[in-house]
């Protein structure tokens, strides 16, 4: 009777250890904050994580998300902006993992009145990612927003003390890869290249400033502007004495004047 009896207890062992993911539950206070007021609600969530125990290096992983309200709190929809078309957004925070830091997902909520609570998800969130590196980190539950798109957020909600979130066990198997250009969100891009690309300015090219000086015929360049250099000069001032020398000797030589009285 023992025996048989152990054999369906190995064979459940077998079967749960095949399994593609593991479920973890947990308690997350939030604070919620409407963007567009800035009024601030309190909801706790039970999270139940589903992470995947055969990730693999370059192959997308999914870390499913289900929540519910704890207590009596609920999230209420601001009374404008929601139009019937808000999402909920769901992130998962990963660490432990290089170049792996979250996952983020998209919820369907359906109608959602303006100043009435929001309706979770009936169904089960999935929260999208790729390792690009091998190795062993954990998961955590994080943020929670909603809105039409990520980045038109209309509330936001935050984890209210992170150091209390249960951190759940994740592995990644395979070799390095390098990040493709269209990896999906919460696995870290690479820094981009910041190498000093050549430098391709063309320096002028110098130039020589010529200065011309108009020289006379027969003279030499004197750099003060004169039309005549030092040779002219000489030349000149010793004409000009000839001609002073002959004026007077001439006047000199001229005949004296007879006075009427004289013989």
């Amino acid at each position: 009777m023992r025996v048989r009896l152990a054999v369906p207890a190995v064979a459940l062992a077998l079967a749960y250890t095949a399994l593609p993911s593991a479920a973890h539950a947990d308690t997350v206070a939030y604070t919620c904050e409407t963007v567009a007021t800035g009024m601030q609600q309190q909801i706790s969530l039970d999270i139940e994580l589903t992470v995947p125990t055969d990730a693999t290096v370059g192959t997308q992983m999914t870390i499913g998300w289900r929540g519910s309200y704890v207590g009596s709190a609920r999230l209420l929809a601001p009374t404008t902006a929601t139009d019937g078309q808000l999402k909920m957004y769901a992130y998962a925070g990963i660490s432990g993992i290089d170049r792996l830091t979250s996952a983020t997902g998209v919820g369907q909520l359906g109608t959602v009145t303006p100043g009435q609570p929001i309706t979770l998800p009936a169904t089960t969130v999935e929260m999208k990612t790729t390792a690009n590196f091998p190795g062993t980190g954990t998961v955590h539950a994080a943020a929670v927003n909603f809105g039409p798109t990520p980045q038109e957020r209309v509330i936001e909600c935050e984890v209210d003390d992170e150091e209390s979130l249960r951190e759940y066990p994740l592995t990644v198997t395979g070799e390095s890869t390098s990040p493709s250009p269209d990896e999906t969100a919460g696995s870290e891009t690479p820094d981009p290249d910041v190498s000093t690309p050549e430098d391709t300015t063309t320096s002028p090219a110098s130039t020589t400033t010529r200065t011309v000086t108009e020289l006379p015929t027969g003279g030499v360049a004197t750099g003060g502007g004169g039309m005549a250099g030092p040779d002219g000069r000489v030349l000149v001032a010793t004409g000009l004495l000839v001609v002073f020398a002959a004026t007077g000797g001439l006047w000199l030589r001229r005949p004296a004047r007879r006075s009427p009285n004289g013989p």
